[in-house]
């Protein structure tokens, strides 16, 4: 059994939050999956808690300890409970952290414990309908008017985009004359020209609310401008590395849940007179997984301590979102593989794994844009040959 490093502490709040899904979010994730959004309550219910954002001083409701462990936590026994589809970490640990790291302190003081509460729900807006991980393709623009700024464009593919009270929208404030000058504004529900479209229905990750929001003529008050004007892109590059960590961290607890899933099933279910774990096929498969499930894990958690450190850099972070993305995909296909025609039922938990995993090779820098990432640190800029490089 694979060892991992936890104070008691941690484990005492593992075993706390793990009760708080049982008892507050598993029940209920049916019934959101059915309505394609989750109730509020599941965050104010978590926020009453002390489970929404861990990491903010006390002051703003949090328990001011930047550990990265205890959100690892949160993320792993979310997906590990199949309540991945509440998406509480991008409140939380995603779009939380852009307040504290760029916002200033009076943005903090009114925003922030309303956030923890569980009262205002986060979300951030990058994606647009021609401009995905190319964030120079932007389209949504800005133009000052006074001391406030008019925001006009659209965004797509938005999570928490129905639910969101406050999101974070990128806008490119000198299109012409500069394609990485952009800037994050404070939108909040309510603003005059601010609008939502449709909660978008998707493979995967029912309970989710995706939508496309609208700005038409949205007027931002400067007191709602993100850090300083012009500098949003290299805000969001800054956030790289630890975006990518989340999402490692909840691929690879979602695809433990899928073995284990899978171990129970081939274990109990028989061929031949015989359970298909006992067939060699099903043995070296599962073996392979568990190998590849393992290193993965070692490998994750040696990020969080690099994290916790100041050192984890984006490109690492895209080696682990990249294998643990594919990992997902894969254990899960082979969860419904071994389940046969069970596997293809949606009420076998494992149809669902399947369903929900491959997003996750897509979203957050697509498997094709980790490899660019990885390539060009590893071969250089350049791409001199390989015949050619002094390695």
């Amino acid at each position: 059994m694979l060892q991992r490093e936890f104070t008691e502490e941690q484990v005492m709040f593992r075993d706390a939050y793990r009760k708080f899904l049982a008892q507050e979010i598993v029940p209920h994730m049916e019934d959101w999956r059915e309505a394609g959004i989750v109730s509020r309550e599941a965050f104010q219910r978590a926020g009453e808690q002390g489970f929404l954002m861990i990491w903010p001083e006390e002051k703003y409701g949090g328990m001011g300890d930047p550990d990265f462990r205890f959100e690892q936590i949160i993320i792993e026994e979310t997906s590990y409970a199949r309540a991945g589809d509440w998406y509480n970490t991008l409140h939380s640990r995603l779009v939380g952290p852009y307040l504290t790291r760029f916002g200033n302190e009076e943005q903090c003081a009114r925003f922030l414990p309303a956030c923890a509460s569980g009262e205002c729900i986060l979300a951030i807006a990058m994606t647009e309908p021609d401009a995905g991980s190319d964030l120079a393709g932007m389209r949504s623009h800005a133009v000052r008017d006074g001391e406030d700024w008019i925001l006009n464009g659209s965004k797509t593919f938005i999570s928490n985009g129905i639910n969101a009270d406050l999101v974070i929208v990128a806008a490119k404030t000198d299109p012409e004359n500069n394609p990485h000058a952009m800037t994050l504004f404070l939108v909040e529900r309510g603003m005059q020209g601010f609008e939502r479209g449709r909660n978008l229905k998707k493979m995967g990750l029912k309970a989710q609310d995706t939508a496309e929001l609208f700005f038409n003529d949205v007027r931002v008050p400067a007191a709602n401008v993100l850090g300083e004007p012009g500098k949003g892109f290299y805000y969001l590059m800054q956030g790289l590395a630890e975006e990518r960590l989340i999402g490692a961290a909840g691929y690879l607890a979602a695809a433990q849940l899928s073995w284990d899933l899978t171990r129970d099933y081939v274990r109990e279910r028989k061929a031949f007179g015989k359970p298909v774990a006992a067939f060699q096929n099903t043995q070296f498969k599962m073996a392979e997984m568990r190998t590849q499930l393992d290193i993965a894990q070692t490998y994750v958690d040696q990020q969080v301590r690099a994290f916790n450190a100041g050192q984890l850099t984006a490109v690492d972070a895209a080696k682990s979102k990249l294998y643990c993305s594919e990992l997902q995909v894969q254990v899960a296909e082979l969860g419904v593989q071994l389940h046969g025609g069970h596997g293809y039922m949606d009420e076998y938990p494992i149809s669902r794994q399947y369903t929900d995993a491959k997003i996750s090779t897509i979203y957050a820098g697509s498997s094709e844009v980790m490899k660019i990432i990885i390539s060009r640190d590893c071969l250089g800029e350049d791409y001199t040959p390989f015949n050619t490089r002094n390695f």
